[in-house]
């Protein structure tokens, strides 16, 4: 469709209210924590979100931001976090990989050379978000995830034949330990949220993470780009093909119990979380080469 700013801020926010109203994102006496990365995608939900239920009394909304330590980068996108939270009177909280792991982005990428930034970064920011979600008290996480991230996911977990993870990206309950996520821009492709925030006038950064290219994801990115290029569609048809498969995949595939960390106390799958078990890798690699240059 071609449409003025007008007809598209509206056809975004149906397309978002449609997604929130299916999945009943948001309920009474909600505190929603809307994860701020001060990129475009996590603005408009935050923007769209205050608009929607920043007057209402039985709803509270928050923003947290996670500074990884990407020089150059994240200083930036926090600034206009902070902007933004700022101008529509949303309290914000801002953590660090720093402060609670001891250990910033790019410190761990020059260790840990052999592995992708990104596999590092998801798994850390995942349980700091958590926490830190859990600590304030709220009761949903929003994420910025739009329909070229979600067709991505899919994609690349068919790539890896990781069907655990595949059932995983709509989760079948809400799990003790675990502030359940949801991601009201899951049905809007990306482009059309890049011009819903210029046409909003929203103090976004579009400045991309220097170690997004280095990703599984980036690969996968650029193949579903030039196919959506070429074939218009193709991330609707991957998602509604998901969603068909989905019931067929939660009967082969049960939901396995969390148990808690034994290091740090948090939900996981294994006797230790995945958080921990990559921070332990990180200083035994550190010591290792300590010990070499000695």
């Amino acid at each position: 469709m071609h449409l003025c700013d007008a007809h598209l801020q509206e056809d975004v926010e149906r397309k978002i209210k449609r997604s929130m109203r299916k999945y009943k994102m948001v309920g009474r006496d909600d505190v929603i924590a809307v994860a701020l990365s001060g990129g475009k995608d996590s603005m408009v939900a935050l923007h769209v979100l205050n608009s929607l239920f920043g007057n209402r009394p039985d709803v509270s909304i928050m923003a947290i931001s996670i500074d990884e330590g990407i020089r150059g980068y994240r200083k930036k996108t926090i600034k206009a976090a902070k902007s933004l939270c700022k101008k529509l009177g949303v309290p914000h909280t801002i953590v660090s990989f720093d402060e609670s792991f001891g250990w910033t982005l790019d410190q761990i990428v020059k260790v840990r050379k052999d592995k992708f930034p990104c596999s590092f970064c998801s798994v850390l920011k995942r349980a700091l978000l958590n926490r830190t979600a859990q600590a304030l008290g709220a009761t949903k996480v929003v994420t910025g995830h739009n329909l070229d991230d979600e067709a991505q996911s899919v994609l690349m977990n068919v790539l890896r034949g990781d069907v655990d993870r595949l059932v995983r990206l709509v989760p079948m309950s809400v799990r003790p330990g675990l502030v359940p996520r949801i991601k009201p821009l899951r049905n809007v492709p990306e482009a059309e949220i890049a011009l819903y925030a210029r046409t909003e006038n929203l103090p976004v950064d579009f400045t991309e993470c220097l170690y997004k290219g280095l990703s599984l994801r980036g690969e996968v990115e650029c193949i579903l780009t030039d196919f959506e290029d070429k074939h218009p569609g193709t991330m609707y048809a991957i998602m509604g093909g998901f969603y068909k498969m989905l019931d067929l995949l939660k009967k082969g595939w049960t939901q396995v119990d969390l148990q808690q960390c034994s290091v740090c106390g948090e939900p996981t799958f294994a006797k230790t979380c995945q958080a921990c078990k990559l921070l332990r890798e990180l200083k035994n690699k550190k010591e290792k080469r300590e010990r070499s240059i000695e």
